[in-house]
């Protein structure tokens, strides 16, 4: 039988029912978009995790935590230290699978305040320079603190832009964007000049709804030389979700010296002199247990600076040698520790193989829903090819009476059933592009929805599977009428 003249007739057949077949392919064409739809969505929210992951400092990066000593090892619990930067010069001593080590000494409950505006960041840690490098940031403004700063313990400080939006005021707010390096901030009471401020993070769904603002039609504003990168504001908003919240806390950081850190936070907020012996580790000491102090505010009483870092970072070579490494900078930890493990390494693997896991149970269970969706389309096909085959018996009868063959009436039916399931596939593909469009106006997200080649092929080539299985019962019923019996039908 010729494919052509199968096609023109399985058109015609649908053109004469338009309704009935409109209903038939209506479970294939909401079959194919939810598909679609579920995987634009998994795969936004993949590149939005994704994008989070690169920019807290990739696979290589791995922190190194406290954790509490094993139980066999409770009566040693007076000689655990804690990380220190005793662990620090001896990582980078003795671990040469580990290319950098990043020691950060944090403190809570900062007020930074200026003119009478006052804010709190949500990461104020006092650091080395790399920092910068490890954590992916980059100075857009004046420069990160130096080794010199570091080993004077100077009082400066690198911001993120919700601190300049918080206390210099936003981009929006004054028509255009301010540079706060070279001004002076009170960072709980003590004088903070600011040297540089780190570039706006953003995801690229948020980027790209603010070049999207940028290009309607505003009001007059005042007019600025970089009036087009005016976004600081955009950063204040809750977290939406784990990628949103790493682009936040990168806005919300300020960094300081760690060795100003120890000495102005650590000792206490007083009038210790800004000398190289430092947290008892600068670059020129070993020591991790200074017995220098300082009179704080809280009383006449000499503190003794804690030496304990809050968090220890280390970047590995190579992400194939990561199990290497880690073993290396293990033993490495256990001699600086005196034999006790009160540490903890958590890489960023973990976080990746929770990506991967979260983004196959919502592509598992929106293909399940998908899945049925097409079932009952396939189950509405074959019901409207059984119905037709009913209509056209003696049709059939006449066919297979002048010399139709079963293969003539087979291909026939399937033809018809797979025309069908094809036209409600593209229809469900272009519907989907609709559905995805919906989505994201009724429900705006930072993890854009992106339609994929391979999701929308895919998706057609299932809806067509569904109309050759769906028609290949009703094919083989009417390829089996008797012509004598089909004759007398009706």
């Amino acid at each position: 039988m010729n494919w052509f003249n199968a096609v023109a007739v399985g058109l015609l057949e649908i053109l004469a029912n338009k309704f009935r077949s409109l209903l038939t392919m209506l479970g294939i064409i909401l079959g194919v978009s939810s598909l679609v739809a579920m995987s634009a969505l998994t795969k936004g929210m993949e590149n939005g995790m994704k994008e989070a992951l690169i920019a807290i400092g990739g696979l290589e990066k791995v922190r190194i935590e406290d954790q509490d000593i094993p139980v066999w090892q409770q009566h040693m619990a007076d000689q655990a230290v804690g990380n220190t930067m005793e662990d620090v010069y001896a990582l980078v001593r003795s671990a040469p699978l580990v290319t950098m080590v990043v020691p950060e000494m944090r403190s809570r409950n900062i007020t930074m305040t200026r003119g009478g505006k006052s804010f709190s960041p949500w990461n104020f840690s006092g650091t080395w320079p790399n920092a910068v490098e490890l954590n992916q940031h980059t100075v857009e403004f004046g420069r990160m603190f130096n080794d010199l700063d570091e080993e004077n313990a100077r009082n400066v400080c690198v911001v993120g832009t919700a601190v300049r939006d918080a206390l210099f005021g936003s981009p929006e707010q004054v028509g255009r964007v301010i540079d706060p390096v070279g001004e002076f901030v009170n960072i709980s009471s003590q004088r903070f000049k600011i040297i540089g401020m780190f570039e706006h993070y953003e995801s690229a769904q948020d980027k790209k709804l603010r070049q999207l603002e940028a290009e309607k039609p505003a009001e007059p504003k005042a007019s600025g030389p970089e009036r087009s990168r005016g976004y600081g504001s955009m950063s204040k908003g809750a977290s939406r979700s784990t990628g949103g919240f790493v682009f936040d806390l990168k806005n919300n950081t300020v960094y300081i010296p760690l060795n100003t850190m120890w000495l102005r936070f650590r000792a206490a907020s007083g009038t210790s002199s800004s000398g190289s012996s430092g947290y008892g580790g600068s670059s020129k000491s070993s020591s991790s247990s200074s017995s220098s102090s300082s009179t704080g505010t809280l009383g006449s009483t000499e503190f003794v600076p804690d030496p304990r870092l809050s968090t220890l970072s280390i970047k590995i070579a190579d992400i194939d040698k990561m199990d290497a490494a880690l073993q290396q900078a293990k033993n490495v930890l256990m001699h600086t520790h005196k034999g006790i493990e009160d540490f903890s390494f958590r890489t960023q693997e973990n976080w990746s193989e929770g990506i991967t896991q979260a983004i196959q149970n919502a592509r598992m269970s929106g293909g399940i829903i998908a899945a049925i969706s097409l079932l009952v389309g396939g189950i509405g096909i074959m019901n409207i090819m059984l119905a037709s085959i009913t209509e056209r018996v003696r049709e059939i009868g006449i066919r297979k009476a002048i010399g139709a063959t079963f293969s003539d009436v087979f291909t026939q039916i399937l033809v018809e059933s797979v025309v069908i399931a094809i036209i409600g596939g593209l229809a469900g593909l272009f519907t989907s592009n609709l559905l995805v469009k919906l989505l994201v106006a009724m429900s705006p997200s930072e993890n854009t929805p992106v339609i994929t080649v391979e999701s929308m092929a895919m998706a057609f080539a299932f809806s067509v599977g569904v109309g050759v299985l769906a028609g290949l019962f009703p094919a083989v019923k009417a390829a089996k009428l008797n012509p004598i019996e089909a004759l007398r039908y009706g």
